[in-house]
């Protein structure tokens, strides 16, 4: 019989584990068993239409409305015009030279398609899909007879792709479950009982061929413990091993930089402020690394309290280093953070305070002789606050004594290169601090960083103003993209400033092409500004900024920004964090649809951050009524950044929030939400944590080992713990 190790050619041939391993890099029978159905078409049920998406590959359950056959304007043949529903809304599909398919697909037929969605005309349309016929006339020869797969009520719709379609999938997955005999239970029987779940082998057969929703539940809540236990006995297992290397302890010093730094400060901390700040100085006074996520709302003052922590581990005679993912930022933090310090960063220097510590700027960009100084300034201990990129990681980069490391948006750094700066501590463990606007739902912190504290700062300083987002549906309504200019012209013209943001640099990079559909490449940078200048924007001062200009004229053209010199800047996101221009209060986002929600939340903070209200537009020319949309109104409906961080979340994919798109591993997580299993993942902390305890390496339990090995690849593992 099968055993799941078995490579796939020998369980479903050579050309359908080509196609599985090309597709979805599955190897073997394990992993074409855990390669779970998207969802169910119940038999009659159709697909809702309004919920594809333009550029994805999918499967959709529809009924056929009206055919046609036209010939084509331009050249030679015909095309055979198809018209599905989902009984709400139409799709369209297109069969170039291929008159056959009138004779399957006529009116009142129930089939599954599949395909690439595309545009075209601004309707959504599927050119030459793949089908199956799921209610054939067994009287009609011409009629391909429905596969045995969707027999049952329940048809199990898989991920899929061009090269190898769902009902495939399903017949590869039969000829799997056919082979094997009963599926070993990792689970110990105790633990099974305990837990009150299905064996493994009933979950699995019946994940791919449900009798009925019941069973469909019952195999569910079992493969999500799999998943659940098996990241969490990671975490423990981790977290086990981590407790050996301890932080230096940074106490307050009574009377130090710190208090001075207090007693000048022109403002008084808002309370979330004073709280967490607490809780941070709490935590750097002890030897257990301090490994927190503090996140705010852009505005809330995440930097004011970062600031106060470096200044408290300077005082404990360590230093403090920043990070930020761009040279423009760090410039910018450097700058925010001396004139925030005012003498107290002029360390070293004639006329500086008497408790004054030195700040240094490290980053790519520096001559030889400005880059030599700043490391030797952070090699000697001469600096007690360096700021910095990737540069700061390098190994030719030494600290003296860092004790504390605060990371500016985590999510634009890799993981190997925090890793890389921890061991810049040498023996101990520099406590860390991440900074990001992004916040991240409670579970998520709880699943992926596991022992990572989290702190929020949920209330605005006073003094920063109200945004209001409005949808520029431009196919819809064209003249609207005209108002848009005119608002910007209006925001310059009563003595303010705006940005506009494209997707894309332009001149050499390539935009992606849309194979097929009318939807035109992403706008440029390059093409937006000189036609703004030129045109919409005559008489303005305009200028553009992006990643591939050289790290001097980049700080160029933001300081003339902040001073006001620029009226509108062109940019891609480079903008997206930390940039900080209180005179900016109009914020153009071009093809909007071709951002996350993050990126727009983090985008739209770059306005309002003065006395002056902000405006944001979000221009797209995706149709109304589909999930794009429905994302973009989200947006434009909300400023809490925590109901975004939820909505975002349920838009990715899991794979995502583990960071297989960092570490270029496959994602264990195919059953288990992070959003709505909560209460499974709390329960399976709590039992990884015991099961740990009792027998660290799991050696009394070889079927969990297995199952962790399965679900958690070692690269995966790693990137959880540096995580």
């Amino acid at each position: 019989m099968t055993a799941l190790g078995e490579r796939l050619d020998r369980v479903v041939g050579k050309k359908s584990a080509d196609a599985l391993a090309s597709a979805f890099s599955l190897e073997s029978a394990g992993d074409l068993l855990r390669h779970y159905p998207r969802r169910y078409a119940e038999r009659g049920q159709l697909t809702d239409i309004a919920g594809l998406e333009v550029g994805e590959h999918v499967t959709v359950m529809a009924k056929v409305v009206s055919v046609n056959r036209r010939q084509m304007r331009t050249k030679r043949g015909s095309i055979v015009e198809i018209k599905l529903t989902d009984g709400k809304r139409e799709l369209e599909c297109a069969f170039f030279n291929q008159p056959w398919h009138m004779d399957k697909l006529k009116p009142g037929v129930s089939a599954l398609f599949a395909g690439k969605v595309t545009a075209f005309r601004q309707k959504l349309q599927l050119a030459n899909p793949d089908y199956q016929l799921l209610d054939a006339d067994p009287d009609d020869p011409a009629a391909a007879p429905p596969v045995e797969e969707f027999a049952g009520g329940l048809i199990p719709v898989y991920p899929s792709s061009a090269k190898i379609q769902s009902w495939q999938i399903a017949q590869c997955v039969q000829q799997a479950l056919a082979m094997l005999d009963e599926i070993e239970d990792p689970f110990p029987e105790p633990l099974r009982k305990r837990l009150n779940v299905t064996g493994y082998d009933t979950a699995v057969r019946s994940i791919h061929r449900p009798a009925e929703w019941a069973d469909l539940e019952t195999a569910r809540t079992r493969l999500k413990w799999d998943e659940a236990l098996s990241l969490q006995l990671t975490l423990a297992k981790r977290r086990s091993a981590a407790g050996a290397r301890p932080a230096p302890a940074c106490p307050p010093k009574p009377g130090g930089l710190l208090d001075a730094f207090d007693r000048r400060l022109p403002f008084t901390l808002t309370a979330g402020q004073v709280e967490v700040g607490e809780a941070v100085a709490a935590d750097l006074a002890g030897t257990v690394p301090m490994n927190r996520l503090l996140q705010g709302e852009v505005g809330s003052g995440k930097t004011i309290v970062a600031l106060r922590a470096m200044l408290q581990v300077v005082d404990s005679g360590r230093q403090a280093a920043l990070l930020a993912p761009t040279e423009v930022l760090a410039a910018q933090h450097a700058r925010s953070l001396a004139e925030m310090l005012g003498d107290l960063a002029g360390g070293g220097q004639l006329g500086s305070a008497e408790d004054a510590t030195a700040l240094t700027l490290l980053t790519g960009s520096l001559t030889t002789a400005q880059r030599r100084q700043a490391m030797l300034d952070a090699a000697s201990g001469a600096a007690g606050i360096v700021v910095g990129t990737h540069a700061l990681i390098q190994d030719k980069v030494a600290f003296a004594d860092l004790g504390f490391v605060v990371v500016d948006e985590q999510h634009r750094f890799g993981v190997e290169q925090r890793d890389a700066l921890r061991a810049r501590a040498g023996e101990l463990t520099p406590h860390v601090l991440v900074m990001t606007a992004t916040p991240i739902p409670r579970t998520v912190a709880m699943t992926v960083y596991g022992d990572l504290e989290t702190s929020a700062l949920r209330e605005l300083p006073a003094g920063r103003s109200p945004i209001s987002t409005t949808v520029v549906p431009v196919a819809e309504k064209p003249a609207w993209l005209g108002r848009v200019w005119q608002r910007v012209r209006e925001e310059v013209e009563s003595g303010h400033q705006a940005y506009v943001v494209c997707p894309r640099i332009g001149d050499e990079d390539t935009p992606p092409s849309d194979n097929g559909s009318d939807r035109r490449p992403p706008l440029a940078v390059a093409d937006v500004a000189p036609s703004l200048a030129a045109d919409e924007l005559k008489g303005l001062r305009v200028d553009v900024l992006h990643g591939r200009m050289a790290p001097e004229d980049k700080d160029r053209v933001m300081r003339a920004f902040a001073a006001g010199e620029v009226d509108v800047l062109v940019a891609t996101t480079v903008v997206e964090v930390g940039v900080n221009v209180p005179n900016a209060t109009a914020m153009v986002i071009l093809d909007a649809d071709r951002f996350g929600v993050s990126q727009l939340h983090q985008l739209r903070g770059r306005v309002g951050r003065g006395s002056a209200p902000g405006v944001c537009l979000l221009v797209t020319e995706v149709p109304g009524g589909t999930s794009t949309r429905e994302r973009l109104d989200a947006v434009a409906s909300t400023l809490d950044g925590f109901e975004l961080a939820r909505l975002d979340l349920e838009l990715r994919r899991e794979g995502d929030i583990l960071g297989s798109s960092q570490s270029g591993a496959k994602s264990g997580l195919k059953m288990l939400s992070l959003l709505r299993d909560e209460a499974i993942i709390a329960d399976a902390r709590v039992v990884a944590q015991a099961l740990i305890g009792e027998d660290p390496d799991l050696d009394a339990y070889p079927g969990l080992a297995g199952m962790v090995a399965q679900v958690v690849r070692e690269d995966k593992a790693e990137y959880l713990e540096k995580a």
